[in-house]
Order: C-alpha cells, then sequence, then structure tokens
C-alpha cells in the first residue's frame, strides 16, 4: 500500500515537472522604456502638468498666507507650512496613483493584444531586457494619446 502512495506521487510529480517544463520556452516577454512614456505619451504629460500645477497652487497659497499675516507667530507659521507640505504630499500622492493606473491600463490592453506574458521597464542606463524581448514603449505611448 505503501509503494502504490509513493508511485502516485511520483508520477504526479513527474508530471507536474513536464507541464512546468513544456511551457519554460513560450514565456513572451515585453519591455518598455518607462522615461520615454512619461516624456512622450501625452496623457501622461497632461497628469503630470495639471498635478504639478495644483501643487503649484497649493505652495503659492501658502506663502500667500503667511505673507497676508506678517504679525503670525511662529508657531502658526509651521502649522501654516507644514499644513501646506501635507496637502502637496498628498497632491503629489493622489496625482502618481492616477498616473499609475493610466499607464498600468495602457500595459495591460499592449500585453493583452500582443499576448505577452510578462513586461518589464529596460532603461538605456541599466537595462532589464537585453534580449529575446518585444519593445512595447512606442505601443503604450500611442495607447496614451
Amino acid at each position: 500500500m505503501k509503494l502504490r502512495k509513493k508511485s502516485v506521487g511520483l508520477l504526479a510529480a513527474a508530471f507536474a515537472a513536464t507541464m512546468l517544463m513544456s511551457g519554460c520556452g513560450q514565456v513572451k516577454i515585453g519591455y518598455i522604456e518607462g522615461s520615454r512614456v512619461m516624456q512622450e505619451a501625452p496623457q501622461v504629460k497632461s497628469l503630470v502638468d495639471e498635478g504639478n500645477q495644483k501643487i503649484n497652487e497649493a505652495r503659492e497659497e501658502a506663502q500667500k498666507s503667511l505673507q497676508d499675516n506678517p504679525d503670525m507667530s511662529q508657531e502658526d507659521a509651521q502649522k501654516t507650512q507644514a499644513e501646506a507640505q501635507r496637502k502637496m504630499a498628498s497632491l503629489n500622492q493622489s496625482y502618481q496613483m492616477q498616473l499609475q493606473q493610466k499607464v498600468s491600463a495602457a500595459l495591460q490592453d499592449i500585453a493583452k493584444e500582443k499576448k505577452l506574458d510578462v513586461v518589464v521597464d529596460s532603461e538605456k542606463e541599466q537595462p532589464t531586457a537585453l534580449m529575446g524581448c518585444v519593445d512595447v514603449t512606442d505601443d503604450v505611448i500611442a495607447k496614451l494619446q
């Protein structure tokens, strides 16, 4: 009885190993140059510009508040600055999340269209993908028009 359980276990392990080995050579990998997407994709550029504008407005609002109240106590001035920094950090985080969602959605669509299993970011300075990959940078930029 124990021998039969071992045989069944070995057969199952051999089958699983065969299935894994057969799929290893069929992985399709794509790559993007993230910096190009950030610089060239219109949706990305407009979102970055909008975020920068909102952050600058928050900074100017805090500076104006400090200038309009020259006899503000040191403690109140520090509170105003801290509040402005929190607001700017919150705006930055919000726009970063929106940006990530847009790029991620575009990447998912391109990966489906091109039947890619993996897409990596491959910068020129420190490339992740060296060979055997499909460059989908232009496709992502086109998707974010």
